[in-house]
């Protein structure tokens, strides 16, 4: 069954297109992740889905309700946790959890199996004041208002941004316990990692969506040969492998460079020796597997957004 339909939705903002034709799917009980930078179209497509603005053209659905002239029943069934942390500063955990208790005609009583796992974390400083607590408490306490009225559909725009590792990693675990409860969850990230822990990702670009596949069977089909180039001088490595004739691609990750290349053209042999010709120390050339982010440079770089 589905759950959210969406089809042919564009939004711009003045001059500048901010979704471009974007349809896509989810499925009842799915983990749906949506993968990409900042000023992709991640947020304008979230506040579209919960009601918050109008597309200019296209329709989607929410659980059989349609999000422009359905608005008031899919407030209702939906949970929203906005990038930005939108409780109240000046009230305690308690007094937040409440509040968005009372908004839904419900109690903290009610509903509390659904949260016990996230805020029993945070319970022991309910008296504290949300704007005193750090980054992984709001973020578990962000998720429990947006939880505590049992929604179906949870939507939860880049909720790991600028949290520590350990609290993204618990964020996520939390994620697939409440999954198994039957609820649908839509989740913006722009930490390419994250895509491997959702069912399916969509990659959005500029607007557009260029691939929804689950997260393996894009890496699977990587359709190009890949390598990673170390040296003592990065930087000009980088130079002179964006030079040298047979790699396709090159960008820098982490430690070392990532390149695509031509093997009718380019051997490891070849490479080396035209590194060691251009004065380059310390080579170490080796095949490796893609990432679901040399998967999104890749298709970037083939629609001409890179």
């Amino acid at each position: 069954m589905q759950t959210i339909v969406v089809k042919n939705i564009n939004k711009s903002y003045e001059e500048a297109k901010a979704l471009n034709n974007i349809s896509f799917s989810v499925e009842k009980g799915e983990l749906f992740g949506i993968i990409g930078p900042d000023g992709a179209g991640k947020t304008t497509l979230f506040r579209i889905l919960t009601t918050l603005i109008l597309p200019d053209t296209g329709t989607a659905t929410i659980e059989g309700l349609d999000v422009v002239k359905d608005y008031k029943k899919i407030r209702t069934q939906v949970g929203y946790m906005p990038g930005k942390f939108s409780l109240y500063q000046d009230l305690t955990v308690e007094e937040n959890l409440q509040f968005f208790a009372t908004v839904f005609h419900t109690t903290i009583k009610n509903n509390y199996n659904l949260i016990k796992d996230i805020y029993s974390q945070i319970e022991p400083f309910k008296t504290r004041k949300a704007g005193k607590l750090s980054g992984g408490m709001k973020q578990k306490l962000a998720l429990s208002c947006a939880l505590i009225h049992k929604p179906k559909v949870l939507f939860l725009d880049e909720p790991t941004t600028g949290v520590d590792p350990v609290s993204r990693k618990e964020f996520w675990e939390m994620l697939r316990n409440l999954r198994k409860q039957g609820i649908t969850i839509l989740v913006s990230t722009p930490y390419m990692d994250e895509a491997t822990l959702c069912d399916r990702i969509a990659l959005i670009q500029n607007g557009e969506f260029m691939k929804i596949e689950p997260p393996q069977n894009i890496i699977n089909n990587f359709p190009e040969t890949l390598w990673a180039v170390k040296a003592e001088h990065m930087s000009a490595l980088l130079s002179d492998l964006r030079n040298c004739i047979g790699v396709k691609s090159c960008f820098a990750f982490g430690e070392v460079h990532h390149i695509t290349v031509d093997t009718e053209i380019l051997s490891l042999e070849s490479l080396i020796t035209f590194l060691q010709k251009k004065g380059h120390t310390g080579i170490h050339v080796n095949p490796i597997n893609p990432t679901i982010e040399d998967c999104y440079m890749q298709l970037s770089s083939s629609k001409g957004n890179l």
